[in-house]
């Protein structure tokens, strides 16, 4: 695919080591290659976080430990794999902003957040401000988005891949580039998903988690 960027300027290689000390932040400028401005304004919203996190559940609270690979990381790695967008990012189920909030201060243009919950929308917005990213925050259930055609759609730890599909189907396009972060049940969603669903697909291995794939779709349609 043409067009792939990397934060910084660069491209993915093999998967990081599997790790059981957290990433650091040094280690994740070093992996990233991202300025010292992006990572200001990473720490802040990691400040952010965890402040938020005492009062309602953001995140998994183990993987706060490990904020840099679990969140930041696992998020930024997907910016390389996108096209240069011209037309809307939308990030679906965005929770406490990973990935679309993490790809917005790394540079990822026109990034649209959508989430229902009302208290992690709250955060979002309170973690954009202070980040100074330039979004746009959706509080709704995917269903009841207005009309977007996007050029990239995402979403982490959202739903099965079948369902995924089905909530992307309406803002995608031949050109829609759909990246979605999954774990050890891969195999098996993309069984399902395949009933009811023509895939174009990539498997891609995760930086941030040597178990883990990032799909890559293209010019999905119903089977």
């Amino acid at each position: 695919m043409s067009g792939k960027r990397a934060p910084g300027g660069k491209v993915p290689e093999a998967p990081l080591r599997p790790s059981s000390t957290p990433m650091t932040a040094d280690e994740f400028q070093q992996e990233t290659g991202v300025s010292r401005e992006t990572m200001a304004r990473l720490e802040l919203y990691g400040r952010l976080l965890k402040k938020w996190q005492r009062a309602i559940n953001l995140v998994a609270a183990g993987t706060m430990a490990d904020l840099w690979r679990r969140h930041f990381f696992d998020s930024a790695q997907l910016l390389a794999l996108a096209p240069v967008s011209r037309r809307p990012w939308l990030d679906l189920g965005s929770g406490a902003g990973f990935p679309g909030l993490v790809l917005a201060i790394l540079g990822a243009p026109d990034m649209h957040l959508v989430e229902s919950d009302g208290r992690k929308c709250a955060f979002l917005s309170e973690a954009a401000r202070t980040t100074g990213s330039r979004v746009t925050l959706h509080r709704c259930r995917v269903e009841a988005l207005p009309p977007i055609t996007a050029d990239v759609i995402s979403a982490r730890a959202l739903a099965p891949l079948a369902d995924l599909l089905r909530l992307s189907a309406p803002f995608a396009d031949g050109e829609t580039v759909a990246l979605f972060p999954k774990g050890q049940d891969v195999e098996k969603e993309l069984t399902e998903a395949s009933k009811s669903w023509s895939i174009p697909i990539e498997r891609l291995a995760s930086r941030s988690d040597a178990s883990g794939v990032i799909l890559r779709v293209k010019g999905f349609s119903r089977a």
